[in-house]
């Protein structure tokens, strides 16, 4: 039994060290799955920015545009850049996976579930916390995933993100350390539009990996609501039973 145990708690771990992205402070994604004009700009930034590289390979075209409240025709005309693809279609990309693995060292991973492994707040903090570095090989590193493989393909939007830097003391020595970014070069959008624009997308990368998340929740009122009502009439048949032993 103790080995069972420790064995699960193994399991567990690597999953929980990556949605706490360890000791980095996560900011509040604060997301709306209610909201089906941020799940529908999430989508588009989504295709537009991420597809390229990153399959929803568990997601259908056609289950994704039902869901979130866009026409199927104008999916198609306007989200799906595969001119074979059908609306039935999961969502793949075409990028080769060895071709992948020898321009980013790994290839890009599937993004169905990215949300149910990272965490809202980790995805939201990680996509704001790009900055430059030029001894990287894509010219820029991350606060909350430090030297990491993949370029900062949203920074039209963004801007260009320098490093903010605090000295702390480790172990008797001083040491330069990222605490944060300070945007040189502004992209198209505002900071506070940025924010909006990653908050959209990481909504729908969450309703992507939990599509029935708000059905189940609310069937789980009604699986209470009989609960209650249940144990309230068994507890009358109960009393109206042993009234007649006693």
């Amino acid at each position: 039994m103790k080995k069972w145990i420790v064995g699960l708690f193994s399991l567990m771990l690597p999953l929980s060290v990556m949605a706490a992205g360890g000791n980095v402070h996560l900011d509040k994604a604060n997301n709306d799955l209610t909201d089906q004009a941020s799940l529908q700009r999430g989508a588009q930034v989504f295709m537009n920015y991420c597809a390229g590289c990153h399959s929803t390979q568990y997601q259908r075209y056609q289950r994704v545009a039902n869901d979130i409240g866009i026409p199927e025709d104008l999916m198609m005309e306007n989200l799906v850049f595969d001119p074979n693809a059908k609306i039935g279609d999961l969502m793949t990309n075409a990028i080769p996976a060895d071709d992948a693995g020898k321009w980013f060292g790994t290839p890009p991973p599937d993004l169905t579930l990215v949300a149910r492994v990272r965490g809202v707040d980790w995805l939201y903090t990680y996509l704001r916390s790009f900055y430059s570095d030029p001894s990287r090989p894509f010219g820029v590193n991350n606060i909350t995933f430090p030297n990491v493989g993949m370029p900062h393909v949203l920074e039209g939007l963004q801007g260009i993100p320098e490093p903010v830097f605090e000295t702390q003391v480790i172990d008797g020595e001083e040491h330069k350390i990222v605490v944060g970014t300070k945007v040189s070069k502004m992209g198209e959008l505002t900071t506070e539009e940025y924010d909006n624009t990653v908050r959209d997308l990481v909504n729908f990368l969450e309703y992507s990996g939990d599509p029935v998340k708000l059905e189940r929740h609310a069937l789980g009122w009604w699986v209470i609501g009989f609960l209650v009502i249940f144990t309230i009439i068994v507890v009358l048949l109960k009393k109206e039973y042993w009234r007649d032993v006693h």
